[in-house]
């Protein structure tokens, strides 16, 4: 009879180690489950987010067509992990949609669809959405979803697009400190806009015209700057002069 309890007791440890090994095993399983959803969902917020940050940039079909085949992707991955969701399978169909009517051959827009934004606000937003785009191109790249050639034409579009945000935004605001009569911060910005054009390679047409124009006008401040500073020391000298003459002059006797 003692036998038989020794053996009830340890057959119940058993299974009760069983169990517990396979609820862990379970919640393992869901862990890992619900942690691949949230992963998926946060690639496809960021890659909305940079979708909706390339309808106010000029960029290729192709890039398009790279960004929402990545979000369609990521919501495949979801509709799996939850078998059922409408919702899921709607978007789904609509990003399928919209990647057909894309034509990935098409060449890339003019570069006088360029435009940089009026304000501060919205040209931060412009440079950040292009870095988000070089960021997305770099992953897919390194997860082997983008051929080579492609990666390196699409990156170079938007390196000479942030170049030119750059560019264009440090002479704008170099143009605002000269009609400021601020001609310290006016050098200060073309200085670093003819620093950001000198450090490209391969110089094209753009960076070699463009620096060009922003040395001159570089030069033209620097006199004008020089000249002030020269009218400057001429007035204190005068100044001083006038002092003096007055210290030292014979006074009258009355």
């Amino acid at each position: 009879m003692f036998v038989i309890i020794v053996v009830l007791i340890l057959a119940l440890v058993l299974i009760a180690v069983v169990v517990n090994a396979i609820q862990q095993h379970r919640n393992k399983i869901e862990l890992e489950r619900r942690n691949e959803i949230a992963r998926n969902k946060s690639i496809i917020d960021d890659t909305e987010s940079t979708l909706m940050a390339a309808q106010h940039i000029p960029v290729t079909q192709r890039l398009l067509f790279i960004l929402q085949r990545r979000a369609l992707s990521a919501l495949k991955v979801i509709n799996q992990l939850t078998p059922g969701a409408s919702d899921i399978k709607e978007r789904i169909k609509n990003y399928e949609t919209s990647m057909q009517a894309l034509n990935v051959e098409q060449p890339p827009p003019s570069e006088e669809a360029f435009q940089l934004p009026q304000n501060d606000k919205q040209v931060i937003q412009f440079i950040r959405g292009i870095k988000n785009m070089r960021a997305v191109l770099r992953s897919e790249f390194k997860k082997g979803k983008i051929d080579s050639r492609i990666f390196v034409q699409e990156d170079k579009l938007l390196e000479r697009m942030q170049l030119r945000a750059n560019v264009d935004t440090l002479i704008r605001r170099g143009d605002v400190a000269l009609k400021n009569n601020q001609i310290g911060s006016a050098r200060q910005c073309l200085e670093k806009a003819i620093g950001a054009l000198a450090a490209q390679p391969n110089p094209d047409d753009y960076v070699i015209t463009r620096q060009a124009q922003l040395e001159e006008q570089l030069l033209n401040i620097q006199d004008n700057l020089r000249d002030a500073n020269s009218q400057h020391v001429k007035k204190r000298q005068e100044s001083e002069r006038n002092e003096l003459d007055e210290l030292f002059s014979q006074k009258k006797k009355w």
